[in-house]
C-alpha cells in the first residue's frame, strides 16, 4: 500500500514538473519573440485558465486580434476576480476600437476599485471616443485621486483651453508642470494658451522650449512665425516659415506668406520668387484630384455627389477626355430616363468627335436604345 502511494506521489510530482517545464518554455519563447511557438506551448498546459491572458497577448503580438479577443474573454470568464486581467482586456478593447464593450469593462473596474485613478482615466478615454460628455468627469476623478496624473491633467487642461477657459487651463497646466517640468504636451498647451490670448512674447518662450526638448513640427514653426510677425520680427518669421515648409514643401499659402514677409523687408526679388512660386502651384489644374474624388464617390453609389465632383474636374480642365467620360458614364448610371442616359453619352461624342473612346460610347448608346425599344414594345403588348 505504501509503495502504491509513493508511486502515485512520484507521478503527481512528475506531471507537475512537466507542466512547469511547459510553462517555462512557453514564457521563454514569448520573451524571445517566438509568439506562435509560445502559443503552441501554452495550449499544452493542463491549466488553461492560468494561461489564457498569455495566449491573448501572444496573438496580439502576431496581429491576430480575433483569437486574442476569444482568449481574453475566456480568461475573464474563468478568472472573474483577476482585476489586472480585466484591465488589460479593457485596454485591448480600446485599442481595437471596441469602445462600447471597453466602457463596460472599465465601468466595472471603477465600481470594483473606485480609488484607482487609472481606471477612471481609461474609462474617460473610452467615453471620449463614444462622444460621451461625462468623459471629463472621469478625467477629473483621476486627477482628484492623483494630482500628479499627467495624462489626466492634459485632458482636463486641453478641454478648458478649447472651451476658452484660459485661466483655468493655465492652473491645471501649472499643476502638471510642477511635478513634471518637461511634459511636452502640457508645454504645448501653455504655448497655445498664451498664443490665443495674444501674449506672443510668452508664447514664443514656450514654443521655443518645445524645440529645446527636441520637438519640431510644422505646427510649432508656423505658430512661432506668426508670433514673430506680430512683433514685427520678419527675419525670424521667415526662418520659421521656411522650417515649417520642410514638412509641407508645396503649401502654396505658406510660400505666398513668406513672399509677403520679404516684401515687408523690402527684399522685392525674394518676394517675387516666393509669390510666383505660390501662384504657379495654385494655378495647377485639379481635374485629376476631382476625378479621383468622383470615382471614390461612385464606388459608394453616391452618384449625386460624384456628379458634382466630376463637373468640377471638367471645369478645371475641359479638355480632359477621361474626366468627361467619367461624368458621362456616371450621369448614365444616375439617370432613370433612357433619353437622359443617351443624351449624356451623346454629349461626350459631340464634345470629342475624334476620341478613340467613341467606339465604346457608341456601343453603349446602341445597347441603351435597344433596351428602350424593348421596354416600349413590351408595354404596347
Amino acid at each position: 500500500m505504501n509503495r502504491l502511494i509513493l508511486f502515485l506521489l512520484i507521478i503527481i510530482v512528475f506531471k507537475t514538473e512537466a507542466q512547469t517545464s511547459v510553462l517555462n518554455v512557453a514564457d521563454s519563447l514569448f520573451a524571445n519573440g517566438n509568439y506562435s511557438k509560445a502559443i503552441a506551448q501554452y495550449n499544452r498546459h493542463n491549466n488553461q485558465p492560468e494561461v489564457y491572458h498569455k495566449i491573448a497577448k501572444a496573438y496580439i503580438a502576431i496581429g491576430n486580434y480575433d483569437e486574442a479577443l476569444i482568449n481574453y474573454e475566456k480568461g475573464v470568464e474563468t478568472n472573474p476576480e483577476n482585476t489586472l486581467l480585466k484591465y488589460d482586456f479593457g485596454k485591448f478593447l480600446y485599442r481595437t476600437e471596441n469602445f462600447k464593450k471597453a466602457s463596460e469593462v472599465f465601468n466595472k473596474l471603477v465600481y470594483t476599485d473606485y480609488k484607482n485613478p487609472n481606471f477612471h482615466y481609461e474609462l474617460g478615454l473610452t467615453l471620449e471616443q463614444l462622444k460621451d460628455s461625462t468623459a471629463q468627469n472621469r478625467f477629473y476623478s483621476a486627477f482628484q485621486l492623483d494630482s500628479t496624473h499627467q495624462k489626466a491633467i492634459f485632458k482636463i487642461a486641453k478641454y478648458h483651453l478649447k472651451k476658452g477657459h484660459n485661466k483655468l487651463a493655465d492652473e491645471y497646466i501649472k499643476t502638471g508642470l510642477s511635478s513634471y517640468k518637461n511634459n511636452k504636451e502640457l508645454i504645448s498647451l501653455k504655448a497655445q494658451n498664451y498664443y490665443v490670448r495674444q501674449q506672443y512674447e510668452n508664447a514664443i518662450i514656450w514654443f521655443e522650449k518645445l524645440l529645446e526638448l527636441g520637438e519640431s513640427s510644422e505646427f510649432i514653426h508656423e505658430k512661432l512665425s506668426l508670433c514673430y510677425v506680430q512683433l514685427y520680427e520678419y527675419k525670424k518669421a521667415i526662418t520659421h516659415r521656411k522650417l515649417a515648409l520642410q514638412f509641407n514643401p508645396n503649401d502654396a499659402t505658406a510660400i505666398y506668406v513668406v513672399g509677403t514677409y520679404y516684401e515687408k523687408l523690402d527684399d522685392f526679388r525674394s518676394a517675387e520668387d516666393y509669390i510666383s512660386k505660390a501662384l504657379s502651384i495654385l494655378d495647377q489644374p485639379l481635374d485629376a484630384e476631382y476625378m479621383k474624388l468622383g470615382t471614390v464617390l461612385n464606388h459608394q453609389k453616391k452618384y449625386k455627389e460624384g456628379i458634382a465632383a466630376l463637373k468640377k474636374a471638367v471645369r478645371e480642365n475641359p479638355t480632359n477626355e477621361f474626366s468627361n467620360l467619367h461624368l458621362a458614364i456616371t450621369l448614365e448610371t444616375y439617370y432613370a430616363d433612357y433619353d437622359a442616359k443617351i443624351n449624356a453619352l451623346e454629349d461626350f461624342t459631340k464634345k470629342f468627335p475624334n476620341s478613340k473612346l467613341n467606339s465604346f460610347i457608341e456601343d453603349r448608346i446602341s445597347k441603351l436604345k435597344n433596351e428602350k425599344f424593348l421596354k416600349v414594345d413590351k408595354k404596347e403588348d
